[in-house]
């Protein structure tokens, strides 16, 4: 499955775009640390977030639907979202994160989690946060946790 995934992602990026991201991640990893870059990306994401807020959500669905539009209108792939005991379970699913190269993986994640931060904290969830529950599969997944302690 993994292949026929990275065909599908590596079609959402444009390819006048594909050269340039990859060499601007592998300057930015030259000149910042993995952590640094983790926080400029979580920056990033809390900016986009502001830029396309969410409108008010009266259920875990609703907030689904809401999520899901406005990754489908900007090609970033969709979300599922379930209520867990102690945390919201957010699930995306192909994200183009891989356009800057598997070596960003380990800091291009924290974009979707400022996203998610913001976007979040924004309909009500103030003094919870969200946190990256797992890596960037090869199915092109990836796991974020909102909950009152880090998960």
């Amino acid at each position: 499955m993994a292949p026929i995934i990275d065909y599908l992602l590596d079609r959402q990026v444009s390819p006048q775009w594909r050269g340039v991201l990859g060499a601007l991640a592998a300057e930015f990893e030259t000149q910042i640390g993995r952590d640094d870059l983790r926080q400029l990306m979580y920056r990033v994401g809390c900016r986009f977030a502001d830029a396309h807020p969410l409108p008010q959500c009266g259920s875990t669905a609703d907030l689904a639907d809401a999520l899901n539009a406005c990754w489908d209108e900007t090609e970033w792939g969709f979300v599922e979202l379930s209520d867990e005991s102690n945390y919201l379970r957010i699930i995306h699913f192909c994200a183009p994160l891989q356009a800057f190269g598997t070596g960003a993986l380990a800091w291009t994640p924290a974009f979707l989690q400022g996203v998610y931060q913001t976007w979040l904290s924004a309909l009500g969830a103030e003094g919870l946060a969200v946190e990256q529950a797992s890596d960037f599969s090869a199915d092109a997944v990836i796991e974020f946790r909102l909950g009152r302690h880090p998960v």
